[in-house]
């Protein structure tokens, strides 16, 4: 008797781990699809043809900044719930909005797949849909575009740059995909460059001293004029005595922003070649790298006449938001 109740309480253990381990399993979601920069609206035809379309359309498909020609910053594309299943459902980023007998507007994360956002919108009226987007916009492009970057990195890592010019020069790291070269290294320049159809992609590294950038009330003019003075000792255009500028007829929109863990300054602008018809989209970013005494900055820009350029330029903002920084100089 006494083999069998070790029997039966090694079976009831059993029994209780199993439960236990069933619990604490998590849900199998498959990996997310999609193209970059691409939005899945989930919603009634009536309603995508109609005054919440236009809304969607206004806020989720507006003009990127500073690119030519113009693209919207997201592509959208409207199917109605009932086709809303299978592997529809696994894109990476969702809006849906709907009809319904309660008004509510956030964000969920993974409900399909992974990785994945979805940007929920319901409301009893039209009126009220209209207000439920124009709440959960800012944050849901923010989620939207929070979850492509990530994407692209991870992508970036199958097939990595191993050049070493970036730590050497400045002690930093970028994750890079294999198919940038370096083209030429400085003492205080790096430029690495990728070939695309019809023109390249460039990523640039240079620094400026700790206390550059000091008066807010120049500080656009002042990145205009650090950028044509680095543009004309470093980046030459295609005939003598030409060479990269800030376009001349706009100024560059600035954000604040935060790279590698330290405070920065984003701007987003046109380049153009000094005396040649040359021109495109540049990003920049402005570290304020303490530890060095030194502003760090890196831009990355594309030149792709005749051409979208707009998933390009979100490609060299992923690159570039993978800084590290090593040990100080």
């Amino acid at each position: 008797m006494k083999n069998l109740g070790t029997l039966w309480l090694t079976a009831v253990m059993v029994l209780v781990t199993s439960c236990n381990e069933t619990g604490k399993r998590k849900k199998f979601l498959p990996p997310s699809t999609g193209s970059v920069n691409s939005l899945m609206v989930v919603m009634e035809n009536d309603l995508w043809q109609g005054t919440v379309g236009d809304k969607v359309r206004e806020l989720f498909a507006k003009p990127a900044l500073a690119l030519t020609p113009e693209q919207p910053i997201l592509t959208l594309t409207q199917i109605p719930p009932q086709v809303f299943r299978g592997s529809i459902a696994h894109s990476r980023s969702i809006l849906y909005v709907q009809q319904d007998s309660i008004t509510v507007s956030h964000i969920k994360t993974n409900l399909y797949a992974s990785p994945q956002k979805v940007a929920v919108v319901k409301g009893t009226t039209y009126n009220e849909l209209v207000s439920g987007l124009d709440a959960i916009a800012e944050n849901g492009i923010a989620a939207f575009k929070q979850v492509e970057l990530k994407e692209a990195q991870k992508r970036f890592t199958r097939s990595l740059n191993k050049e070493k010019a970036l730590k050497e020069t400045f002690g930093i790291s970028l994750t890079i995909p294999s198919a940038y070269r370096v083209g030429k290294q400085e003492d205080n320049f790096v430029w690495l460059d990728r070939q695309i159809p019809k023109g390249n992609m460039n990523i640039i590294a240079y620094t400026m001293p700790g206390d550059s950038f000091s008066n807010d009330s120049t500080f656009v003019r002042d990145i205009v004029a650090m950028r044509d003075s680095i543009g004309k000792q470093y980046v030459p255009g295609p005939e003598d005595h030409t060479y990269m500028i800030t376009e001349k007829a706009f100024a560059p929109y600035v954000f604040p922003a935060e790279i590698g863990g330290k405070k920065a300054a984003e701007a987003k602008g046109i380049w153009e070649i000094q005396g040649y018809p040359m021109a495109g989209p540049f990003l920049t970013y402005i570290i304020n790298d303490k530890e060095n005494n030194r502003k760090l900055v890196l831009e990355g820009f594309t030149f792709a006449p005749a051409t979208q350029k707009r998933d390009y330029m979100f490609e060299l903002e992923a690159i570039l938001k993978t800084l590290k920084f090593e040990k100080p100089l």
